[in-house]
């Protein structure tokens, strides 16, 4: 794939990017670059390669969910905050539509 000077101008357009014309042909070969680049990555044999997300094995760390874990912070005070609330709406704080 290869982009010219028409392509370069849309993507600076959708972009929302003032380009000049001389910006424009420096950045024909740029991104021609790059996307020889991401085709050379292509043509690499991944078979047997398991996909991974980090160098390094990790796993999250996660604390139990208990609702009073805390009891001067903890939860079962649903009563008392909406308490406070100026439209409860079935346990839940009501709010007002905002999309038509």
């Amino acid at each position: 794939m290869s982009v010219d000077t028409a392509t370069v101008a849309k993507i600076a357009s959708l972009a929302r990017i003032k380009v000049t014309e001389a910006d424009l042909q420096a950045m024909v070969p740029e991104l021609n670059g790059i996307l020889a680049w991401v085709e050379q990555l292509g043509e690499v044999d991944v078979t047997g390669v398991e996909p991974m997300t980090a160098v390094i094995p990790n796993t999250l760390r996660l604390r139990e969910d208990v609702v009073n874990a805390d009891p001067l912070t903890g939860g079962d005070v649903r009563d008392k905050v909406l308490a406070n609330a100026p439209a409860p709406e079935h346990g839940f704080f009501g709010v007002p539509k905002v999309i038509e």
